[in-house]
């Protein structure tokens, strides 16, 4: 709302307010507006959720160090949410669709995950929805999602073809055109694949968060630091310099999702005051699931979902743990891990929770610069 009030409406009047037409400073602002958002009202929320004795549950047959956690107050992922959401509305120009398509995903992912949180508090039981139930919602709004970029396409405010990390030349179009126009009945086909390719990548994209998130800190670290990846990818991404240096598929419409990614890193930087252990606030499903929401529809947007294994490689490594070990006992009836997952394997093996995150807070670290790298390798 400031970029169009300061800036549309204004500028002809007051010269001055021409920076707010750079997204290098409305991010800045964004992410420091953020920050303080999440730092200001962080202690009312802690408040109030302990008022309506909204506390974890953990679970007996987990590490047993995390009992004392139990009655934490959880939920938290509303202040994350609410100090991403507001700072965007505030920095980005409002008539940009792509912004409104990820604001969208972050609130129905964050939906999903409070109902699960709600059910959690209310049985006073670690499980919530139904893993199909979840699935079931998740599939819906990534399949959402998938038409909105179909529409948007339409009208050539978007791209449907796919960028390969190392191959420049490589961008097969995921959206089938060339249908025979003596049959038009099987033109809905053209929109399956891309449906299914986003529907797929954004459920396991929040997945993979909610999984992480089982330390003090953990979760939300990595988030800042694929959060900082997005800011720089997608500011690249819509830059016309920039994106012909480096060969990208230039994308105009995505840069003000870099307000949102500034928002995002300054949203997470705030919770993580609270959230480090030991943590006074968890984030809860409403956190993790539209955090991995917002993290997926960027990555999508900006056609660089293929380097989401790298920019969140954490995340997934999380994820295909859990996969791992499920199949693996479905199948074998034998564990490949200790516990999944991932960090409580390695807090069975004796590392203690800060070393835990510590660790995998470099590896995110690691992951990230590498996936940065790769703008250049091609």
């Amino acid at each position: 709302m400031l970029y169009w009030l300061l800036y549309e409406k204004l500028f002809p009047f007051f010269h001055p307010f021409r920076i707010f037409r750079y997204l290098t400073f409305r991010t800045a602002f964004a992410s420091l507006t953020a920050l303080l958002i999440a730092l200001f009202i962080g202690p009312y929320v802690i408040q109030k959720l302990r008022e309506f004795q909204i506390g974890q549950f953990v679970r007996d047959d987990g590490p047993q160090t995390h009992l004392k956690k139990s009655g934490t107050p959880t939920m938290g992922g509303v202040l994350i949410c609410i100090a991403i959401l507001l700072p965007t509305a505030l920095w980005s120009d409002p008539a940009n669709p792509l912004v409104w398509i990820t604001v969208f995903s972050t609130m129905a992912y964050g939906t999903i995950g409070f109902a699960d949180d709600y059910i959690k508090v209310v049985k006073r039981r670690s499980l919530g929805l139904t893993a199909r139930a979840k699935l079931m919602w998740q599939g819906l709004v990534g399949a959402l999602v998938a038409a909105a970029l179909v529409a948007l396409d339409q009208f050539k405010m978007f791209s449907t073809q796919l960028s390969a990390p190392f191959i420049k030349s490589l961008r097969p179009d995921l959206l089938w055109h060339r249908w025979p126009a003596t049959e038009p009945h099987l033109a809905l086909l053209a929109f399956v694949p891309f449906v299914i390719w986003v529907t797929l990548w954004l459920t396991l994209s929040s997945n993979a968060v909610n999984l992480t998130d089982g330390l003090d800190g953990l979760a939300i670290g990595c988030t800042i630091i694929a959060a900082g990846a997005l800011t720089v990818l997608t500011y690249v991404s819509s830059h016309v310099v920039f994106a012909d240096y480096l060969e990208l598929q230039r994308m105009p419409l995505a840069g003000e999702l870099t307000v949102f990614c500034g928002s995002m890193v300054g949203a997470s930087i705030g919770f993580l005051w609270y959230n480090a252990h030991p943590a006074e606030i968890f984030m809860g499903d409403v956190g993790s699931l539209a955090l991995g929401g917002a993290i997926g529809t960027v990555a999508v947007i900006i056609r660089q979902e293929l380097l989401l294994p790298f920019i969140g490689g954490i995340f997934l490594l999380e994820a295909f743990s859990v996969m791992l070990q499920v199949g693996s006992y479905k199948l074998r009836k034998k564990r490949i891990f200790k516990m999944a997952p991932l960090h409580h394997h390695f807090e069975q093996l004796g590392w203690n929770e800060s070393k835990v995150i510590a660790r995998f807070w470099i590896g995110a670290l690691v992951f990230a610069l590498f996936a940065l790298t790769t703008l250049k390798l091609r």
